[in-house]
Order: structure tokens, then sequence, then C-alpha cells
């Protein structure tokens, strides 16, 4: 396979993770409610003249699968992106990079659930270690801290908008839609817009100005439009169980990333936990042995 393959999905998870960064950077800077809903204000005013004449063709299409549309563009976008930004006010870059990499651990989980997939060897065994990673990087260096609920809101915020985007992965599966890539994405991206109107509304409405324009700017196409495209070239190129093995880097970008822009250090708990919850995504996708067949020939045994 060409080396060049592996430039999309390369791309795709660097920019994710300089989002990170971006997230952090917001803070004082644009309310996470104004980010939120400008940043895909702006994919959708970009999309437009490209994508809108293509999507009139599959009106009725969209039309008759808006609520399913809805239900993504609140999981994928809103809430994944959203929370994210609330987040970033009580946590670092570092950590919500390592809290972000639980995405195709918590994909192989909740496939199991909505599904019916069965569950794999990885799957388990992965889940238990990225588990014990998310502990010690929840807690600091200290698991049991959690006992006592000594958790940081951001991170707290991090693992839901983890979940979301993962359920969203699941639930994109789960409703095979008929139309086009691009179309797809635009008609989640005008739900989006319209279910984070009343949020910026009500929200503290930030002024766009010189200090916060390059964070829209950056997520608004970089992080939202850019990102879409390699993802689907590395997914059509190289496959899609090959391309999310990327997500795993993530926790290394950001961390870089956060170290160069934001001076933040990286602790021996963020080492610890990052390196758990990468073997057990790892694991959990590369051991894709029913876990079922494992016990019966256990108990044969």
């Amino acid at each position: 396979m060409p080396l060049l393959y592996y430039l999309a999905p390369l791309g795709t998870v660097l920019i994710w993770s300089g989002n990170m960064t971006i997230n952090q950077l917001t803070v004082g800077s644009i309310a996470p409610s104004s980010i939120a809903f400008l940043r895909w204000l702006l994919a959708w005013a970009v999309m437009t003249p490209f994508v809108l004449p293509q999507a009139w063709k599959y009106r009725d299409t969209l039309r008759r699968h808006w609520f399913k549309l809805a239900v993504l563009g609140a999981l994928g976008m809103a809430l994944w992106q959203g929370l994210a930004y609330v987040a970033a006010e009580t946590t670092s870059a570092t950590n919500m990079g390592i809290l972000a990499a639980m995405v195709p651990l918590l994909t192989v989980l909740l496939s199991a659930l909505v599904l019916r997939e069965p569950p794999t060897l990885g799957g388990v065994v992965g889940g238990v270690i990225a588990l014990v990673g998310v502990a010690v990087l929840l807690g600091q260096g200290n698991p049991l801290s959690l006992l006592q609920l000594e958790v940081s809101p951001g991170d707290a915020l991090m693992v839901v908008a983890a979940t979301c985007y993962a359920l969203y992965g699941v639930m994109l599966k789960r409703w095979p839609f008929d139309l086009p890539p691009w179309v797809l994405l635009y008609g989640q991206v005008c739900c989006a817009v319209v279910i984070l109107l009343p949020v910026y509304l009500l929200g503290p409405m930030t002024p766009v100005d010189a200090q916060n324009i390059g964070l829209i700017l950056y997520a608004g196409i970089p992080a939202s439009i850019i990102t879409t495209f390699l993802w689907m070239r590395a997914i059509r190129q190289i496959g899609a169980s090959q391309a999310s093995i990327f997500i795993n880097l993530m926790p290394v970008f950001s961390a870089l990333i956060a170290m160069m822009l934001l001076g933040e250090r990286v602790a021996l708990f963020h080492l610890t936990g990052g390196f758990l919850v990468l073997i057990g995504v790892i694991m959990a996708q590369t051991l894709t042995r029913p876990f079922r067949s494992i016990l019966g020939k256990a108990r044969e045994a």
C-alpha cells in the first residue's frame, strides 16, 4: 500500500489534535455557545454553494430522514464539540486528547449494546485496561480519589462528549442512508446549526473580533470540512478499521501541540493513563475474536 495513503488519516488526526488546543484558546476569548454555533454556521456557509445543488436533488430523502439527521447532528456536532468547548474551561488539552482517544473503544462497546454485535476479546479485556487508564488520568494518578468524586468537571464532560461521538458512529452505521457522503454531511450540518441556534441566542453572544476570528476559522473549516474530506478519503483508500487506528495518535499529538503552544507539562499520570488507554484501544481494534466463543472453549476444556 502506497505510503501516501497514510497522509489523509494522519492529517485528519493532526488537525483534530490541534483543535484540542483551539478549545483551550477559546477560554476567555469566546463563549462555548458562540463558537459551537459559529463554527458550524461557517461550515454551512462554505459548503452551501458547492453542495446545495446536489442536496436539492435528494430533498425528498432528506425530508424523509430529517429526524435521524437531527439526532446525528446533535450527537456528532452539537454535543461532541459543544461539550468539548465547555470542558476546556476546567481541563487541559492533554487530558482532552487522551479522553478523545477513547472513541474507538467506546464505539466497540456501544456497538455490542446497540447493534447487538457480539463482544470481542479485545473489547472486553481492552475495555478493562482502558478503564483503568481513564481512572488514573481522572484521578491524577490516584484512581481511589474517584470514590470521593474528586473529578475535574472538564474531564467528566469530555468522557460524555467522547461517548456522544462514539454513539454518533454507531447510529451512523445503524441507519444507512441512500445519500452521497457530502449531502449526508450537509444535512447533518444544517440540523446542527438549527439545534445550536437557541443555545447561541440564549447564551452569552460573544462578538467576533480579531482575538477569536482565527479560532472560529480553524474550527469551522479545517476541523469541520477539511477533516471530513480527508477522513472519507482515508476510509476509501485504506478502510475504516485501519483508518481508525490513527486516532490512537491523538494523545501524542495533543500533548506535543499543547506543550508547544500552551506550555502545558506532561506528568507521570498523563503518560501512565494515556499508555493504558492506548493499549486498551489497540486491543479492542485488533483482538476481534468473539469473547463468547472463547468462554465456550474454556468450558469444554
